[in-house]
């Protein structure tokens, strides 16, 4: 669930297929990757990998630090991965809602 004052972010981390392995992790120990994603105040909700797309991580901050996101998405993630970015939310107490509502015989099919 979504703290007050808080938004969801999805992010793609895709990797670059040129690369193999030791070079990105190469690039990344360069640019501090590990010690400066995310910035402070902003929390990991979840973090996953995709074999053959990448890195799927979900993060949970204040709006007011969207940017430092994006700074460092910009300043460590660039070259290494492309990246798609997404604001989400958590649909799962949305559905439960629904799913209740269904079996309250709320909704019918049409």
């Amino acid at each position: 669930m979504t703290e007050p004052n808080t938004i969801l972010l999805t992010i793609i981390l895709k990797h670059d297929q040129s690369q193999n392995i030791d070079q990105i992790q190469g690039t990344l120990a360069e640019r501090a990757w590990w010690d400066r994603f995310p910035p402070a105040g902003v929390e990991i909700v979840s973090w996953t990998v995709a074999m053959g797309l990448g890195q799927i991580v979900t993060l949970r901050l204040p709006p007011d630090k969207l940017n430092l996101v994006n700074i460092e998405i910009e300043r460590s993630a660039w070259g290494v991965f492309t990246t798609e970015i997404y604001p989400t939310y958590d649909f799962v107490p949305v559905r439960e809602k629904i799913h209740a509502r269904w079996k309250a015989g709320e909704w019918t099919p049409r």
